[in-house]
């Protein structure tokens, strides 16, 4: 890293002013990164910063509000981009894609480039439709989220005919279908799901739930869990995952949950639970205080809950998984950027990216250790 360090120093102090973009595209590192190092020297007092760049102390600052007129400069054969324009369409801007569209809002405002939304609600009509859209208001890429209810697919005819460079953003294209050879950026859900199981297998749980309801996330977190239970050799009877709800909360679904849930750490066949998502983890949590059993968490039943958006808000703050949304907003403009300079000079396109980031897991106090049996 100290290495890295020194050579963006020696950038910024033969330019004097550079984006943070133009930095992470020369040093072949994330946007992420590149601000992370600024951040770091700029903390040190070795760099200066200003919206979007930094310049060398002591070299005029550049006027607000000019970051994506600062002086254009050739760093190795990168092409340069004048104020980008991205079309993102999306389900909604709420919970999960809140952090992702803050994530692809900043990257493309690191090169003085512009965001605009387009939303579907869930509504696969939608889909096409908001994408024109963008097309007639002259975005020159798009990040798509289509309304797959698996994550994973799309009719076969999908991600043909847009005209510009797209990037799917937390999902996967069928495989042999056109949208399959789109790029896309996701969170490892499965993964993420191994990480819970991991956790728990760690503290001594043999017997462990998947609560979930119905959603894109779903498939591959059970995926993901069912998998882990294999590779760390889990025994015992099988647990089937105990059903949610889709949409619209659902009290009665929340507490029938609960009911079957607290019947079978009764009856000893559970000990923990990973609950997607971490809203309907903290009413699971509430409805098993006010089951007459008096299930008591972590004591009888260890809680993981999947998406870390309140899980550290609950009386009793829940250990969860975190996808890295944020980091997925940004890498998925990266990658468009790229895909877009290379439309503009045709230039031989590089192999197209699947992308999986891996989600953290966040230690809290709803999980305890157990005896093993």
């Amino acid at each position: 890293m100290n290495e890295r360090h020194e050579r963006i120093l020696e950038l910024v102090r033969e330019h004097g002013t550079l984006r943070v973009a133009d930095l992470a595209h020369h040093l072949g590192i994330s946007t992420v990164t590149a601000r992370r190092d600024v951040e770091s020297l700029t903390a040190g007092g070795r760099l200066e910063r200003v919206r979007g760049a930094v310049h060398w102390p002591g070299t005029p600052a550049p006027q607000p509000g000019a970051a994506h007129a600062l002086p254009e400069v050739r760093l190795g054969a990168v092409a340069e981009l004048e104020a980008p324009l991205i079309g993102m369409v999306v389900p909604q801007s709420q919970h999960y894609f809140g952090e992702i569209i803050r994530g692809a809002r900043e990257a493309a405002a690191a090169v003085g480039g512009r965001l605009v939304l387009g939303f579907s609600g869930y509504q696969p009509d939608q889909d096409n439709l908001q994408a024109a859209r963008m097309l007639e208001a002259g975005v020159q890429g798009l990040l798509l989220t289509p309304s797959w209810a698996s994550g994973e697919g799309g009719p076969a005819e999908s991600g043909a005919g847009f005209g510009v460079p797209a990037v799917l953003v937390e999902r996967r294209g069928a495989v042999g279908a056109p949208v399959g050879g789109l790029d896309h950026v996701c969170s490892d859900h499965a993964g993420g799901a191994g990480l819970a199981v991991r956790h728990l297998v760690g503290l001594g749980h043999r017997k462990i739930a998947l609560v979930a309801g119905d959603s894109p996330t779903t498939v591959q977190v059970k995926a993901g869990y069912e998998a882990a239970l294999r590779a760390f050799g889990v025994r015992g009877p099988a647990i089937e995952p105990i059903e949610l709800y889709s949409g619209a909360i659902d009290n009665a679904k929340i507490d029938a949950a609960a009911d079957r849930l607290a019947a079978l750490v009764a009856a000893r066949k559970v000990t923990a639970a990973i609950v997607l998502s971490d809203t309907d983890a903290i009413l699971l949590l509430q409805a098993l205080r006010d089951r007459a059993e008096g299930i008591r968490v972590p004591q009888d039943l260890a809680l993981v809950a999947y998406g870390d958006d309140v899980a550290a808000l609950s009386d009793l703050p829940l250990t969860a998984i975190a996808p890295p949304k944020y980091e997925v907003g940004v890498t998925a403009v990266d990658l468009l950027l790229q895909r877009i300079r290379e439309a503009a000079s045709a230039a031989q396109p590089k192999a197209r990216r699947h992308l999986d980031l891996v989600p953290e897991l966040r230690v809290r106090q709803s999980c305890g250790s157990i005896e093993k049996d």
